[in-house]
């Protein structure tokens, strides 16, 4: 017999199978010993009460054999002699699930990766933090894995009609992750173990056929007729398909910039624009489960935050408990702010985005921007402007090497210099400085109201022991690139298809990841596949 149920338990028994069996007997009315094995459905911390609990969702096997977590397992096809290749720019979680539906259908993928595999990619990541030495073409963004690689891995998403999310979180099983990753209520995978699970990605393409290139950087398109026939990159070469996917992640600009140069149609579209806050982990850890230690068996607590500041959302991005503060930029001169966390998330910070909403209107209100870029106002890449600007500011108020400026929580609410910072997880370093000088007023107005309510809703967040380093600009992408709503094609140009988050159909690695199986499969039906 077969049955589920629902148990709410203590942190050090959600883990221990003799101590959940008496817990299963009671809630099904059986004996201990007739409870052959279960299955975890879901899994949540429940941290509402004085004591946190565990809620576990449980398929239960009584008084027959239990069976193995039955997991979803696609059958990838050899591709070597395909009729049909489809050229896949860029190498993040919408290109790598992108070329392995194509696989699926039995379509060969030509993968173009303007970075480096991951492995590689580490040594410029090294150079970044160790020595403020940014390679533009290999870096937090842009290499094997795209930006997600090294942010965490974090997989939640509200995305549910967009793709089957089962199939992505079992994709990634298959590939290394932890099944845990299949009930946890909010699952992510590590940026320590994300490069290895990219790598087996990778080797399974090639196995299949399909082609991945690294430092192919794509800087021009082959048209013909209203239609894309292939792409050329900066080394020269020529790749020529049936189709190409364009899933270039929301920082490559200059793809941004060739498709506003060839007079293809792209639209600003709205971003966020905030700091990274940093506390110590202990503090959030006590707020959220209200206890002087949370010991061994629960999880570091993380935090959701939004607070509405009169027209104007402020809310947290991509909290990362146990983790670091990153540095992001992709061009020389600017400063860009992420953060991710190794799978234990065992560092001794806590840090988020803190982030308020840009719309069109409100760079438009900003004097000092206006009056550089007044000239493109009605150019569909001034947000974007708008937003290396920002990270321009954010630069030089840090002095260099990609010190970035920072000041405690406190002082920049009530705009105060901090004499003093304390200690951070951002490896190149901050230096205090003024955030208001670097920030727009109205981003700066909603962040210092942000923080008073925030200050509220978890006891000791809004404290000088906090740190806020800037800027956290690259939430998603300043532009938009169309696409037709059934065909998902380019409206002006056929077999270009935008994908995920640097096209703006994206927020994070599972939709990224199921937009790209997406428009794969809408091109496999147009192949008759």
């Amino acid at each position: 017999m077969q049955q589920t149920i629902t148990l709410r338990v203590q942190p050090e028994e959600a883990g221990d199978t003799q101590r959940l069996h008496p817990h299963i007997a009671g809630a099904l009315g059986i004996k201990p010993g007739t409870v052959t094995g279960y299955t975890i459905l879901k899994s949540s911390i429940d941290a509402r009460g004085r004591q946190p609990m565990i809620q576990l969702s449980l398929l239960v096997y009584v008084d027959e054999p239990a069976t193995e977590r039955e997991l979803v397992r696609p059958v990838y096809k050899d591709v070597h002699s395909a009729p049909q290749k489809v050229v896949v720019i860029g190498a993040g979680p919408a290109g790598l699930f992108a070329a392995l539906q194509l696989i699926e259908k039995g379509i060969q993928p030509i993968v173009l990766e303007r970075g480096k595999d991951v492995r590689t990619r580490r040594r410029d990541l090294a150079a970044i933090n160790k020595q403020g030495i940014m390679n533009p073409e290999s870096n937090y963004c842009f290499g094997e894995g795209g930006a997600g690689t090294y942010s965490d891995g974090k997989l939640y998403t509200r995305s549910n009609k967009r793709g089957d999310i089962n199939k992505i979180l079992n994709t990634f099983v298959r590939f290394g992750a932890e099944e845990k990753i299949l009930y946890q209520a909010h699952p992510h995978i590590g940026t320590n173990k994300l490069p290895q699970i990219i790598t087996a990605m990778r080797e399974q393409i090639l196995r299949c056929g399909g082609a991945v290139h690294f430092n192919k950087k794509v800087t021009g398109f082959i048209t013909g007729k209203n239609s894309l026939k292939g792409v050329t990159t900066a080394d020269g070469d020529t790749f020529t398909a049936a189709a190409v996917i364009l899933a270039t992640g929301h920082s490559a600009r200059d793809i941004f910039h060739l498709l506003h140069n060839e007079g293809l149609q792209i639209e600003a579209k709205p971003f966020a624009l905030g700091v990274r806050a940093e506390h110590p982990q202990t503090l959030i850890d006590q707020a959220q489960y209200k206890c002087p230690a949370r010991g061994e068996w629960l999880p570091p607590a993380s935090y959701s935050l939004v607070q509405q500041v009169g027209d104007r959302g402020v809310f947290s991005f991509c909290m990362c408990p146990g983790g670091i503060i990153a540095p992001a930029a992709t061009g020389q001169g600017e400063i860009v702010v992420n953060g991710w966390s190794p799978s234990k998330r065992n560092n001794p910070y806590a840090n988020s985005g803190i982030v308020v909403q840009v719309a069109e209107k409100d760079v438009h209100a900003v004097p000092a921007f206006k009056k550089a870029y007044g000239a493109a106002a009605n150019s569909p890449l001034f947000l974007l402007y708008f937003q290396q600007w920002v990270e321009q500011l954010a630069f030089q108020a840090g002095g260099g090497r990609l010190v970035a400026p920072a000041q405690r929580m406190v002082d920049f609410c009530e705009g105060r210099h901090s004499p003093s910072l304390p200690d951070c997880s951002y490896l190149p370093g901050i230096h205090s400085a003024p955030l208001w000088e670097v920030l727009p007023p109205f981003v700066t107005t909603a962040l210092q109201q942000g923080f008073q309510h925030f200050g509220n809703k978890i006891k000791g967040y809004y404290s000088n022991d906090a740190v806020i380093v800037a800027t956290e600009s690259r939430t998603s992408s300043p532009v938009r690139i169309p696409r037709d709503k059934d065909t998902l094609e380019h409206p002006q140009l056929q077999n270009l298809y935008p994908c995920g988050e640097g096209a703006g159909y994206a927020g994070g690695i599972v939709s990224a990841a199921m937009d790209g199986e997406r428009v794969a499969n809408i091109i496999c039906s147009r192949l008759n596949l």
